[in-house]
C-alpha cells in the first residue's frame, strides 16, 4: 500500500523537520543531462536519471510529471498532434489525447517502472482537467477556448478519470493537479472534478492542487508553501515556513548553492 501523505508530512522520509517536495526536472536536465533531452520514452533511462536527481537532492517524495510526458509525446508525434484537431469543439482534443493508446501505454509503463524503482512515496502530477482541456484545445490549433462552464469541467474530469484507471494498481501516494502559470484564468476547485475525486477516493490516493501560491491537500488542513526560485540562487536567501515545502529548482541554479540551500532545510 502506498505511503499515506499525512504520514509523509508528519514524519518526512528524509529525516528533515519539514517535508520538502521537489520538482527538479529542469534543474536535473541542466546539471545531470547537461541539457540533453529527458529520456521520457525510455523508462529505464528515465528511472536512472530520476534516481540520480533523487540521490543528489533527497526529496521526501518522487514527483512524476505525466503532464510533461504528454507535452513531449505531442511534440514528437505528428500524427498525435493532427488527431487533436479533427474536431474544433472544446474538449475534443483532450478526449482524443487521453484515449490515444500509444502514449497512454507509454505513460503507464513509465509510471510502473518509477513506482517499482523509487524509494520515496510517488506523486503523479498532471494538469487539472479544465486547464488540460484549455491547453490541448490551443495545441489543436483551434485557438484559445472561451466561456468554459461546469459541463466542460465535468467532461474533462471524466476523460482524466478514465485515463487514471490505467494506474489503478500502482503505489501512488498523491495525484497532484498542476495549475501553475495560468495567469488570470479562473479554474474550479478540485471538488468540481467529481469523476477524478471518485477515482482518488476509491484508490485511496491523496488529491492535491498546486498553484503558484500554494499546494492544497483535499480533506486535510496541511498546506504546502512554495519555495521561491530566488531561494536557490543565493545563499543569503531565507527559507520559507509551511506545513511542508514545494520546491521547483530553476535550471540556472548553481549546484553548490543548491546544496547549501538544501542543507538549511534539514
Amino acid at each position: 500500500m502506498a505511503a499515506d501523505f499525512a504520514t509523509i508530512i508528519r514524519t518526512p522520509p528524509s529525516g528533515r523537520r519539514t517535508a520538502v517536495l521537489i520538482d527538479h526536472h529542469q534543474y536535473a536536465q541542466a546539471v545531470i543531462l547537461q541539457t540533453r533531452p529527458i529520456p521520457w520514452t525510455d523508462p529505464i533511462a528515465y528511472s536512472q536519471f530520476l534516481g540520480q536527481a533523487q540521490g543528489l537532492l533527497r526529496p521526501d517524495t518522487t514527483l512524476l510529471d505525466l503532464g510533461a510526458f504528454y507535452q513531449h509525446a505531442i511534440a514528437e508525434d505528428e500524427s498525435l498532434r493532427s488527431s487533436l484537431s479533427a474536431r474544433s469543439r472544446a474538449g475534443y482534443a483532450l478526449k482524443t489525447l487521453l484515449a490515444a493508446e500509444k502514449p497512454a501505454l507509454a505513460a503507464r509503463e513509465l509510471a510502473e517502472v518509477i513506482s517499482q524503482t523509487t524509494r520515496m512515496p510517488l506523486i503523479v502530477q498532471v494538469p487539472s482537467p479544465m486547464l488540460w482541456l484549455a491547453q490541448t484545445h490551443t495545441l489543436s490549433g483551434a485557438g484559445e477556448v472561451t466561456e468554459l462552464d461546469s459541463d466542460h469541467a465535468e467532461n474533462a474530469a471524466m476523460y482524466v478519470a478514465d485515463w487514471l484507471r490505467r494506474l489503478s494498481d500502482l503505489q501512488v501516494s498523491m495525484l497532484l493537479l498542476d495549475e501553475r502559470r495560468t495567469g488570470s484564468a479562473e479554474l474550479p476547485d478540485v471538488d468540481a472534478y467529481l469523476p477524478v475525486t471518485n477515482v482518488t477516493d476509491h484508490y485511496r490516493w491523496t488529491l492535491g492542487r498546486r498553484t503558484d501560491d500554494e499546494l492544497t491537500v483535499r480533506g486535510s488542513m496541511f498546506t504546502g508553501t512554495p519555495v521561491p526560485a530566488e531561494y536557490w540562487l543565493s545563499e543569503d536567501a531565507t527559507a520559507p515556513i509551511g506545513d511542508f515545502l514545494m520546491a521547483e529548482i530553476p535550471a540556472n541554479a548553481v549546484p553548490e548553492t543548491v546544496l547549501a540551500q538544501l542543507a538549511k532545510l534539514a
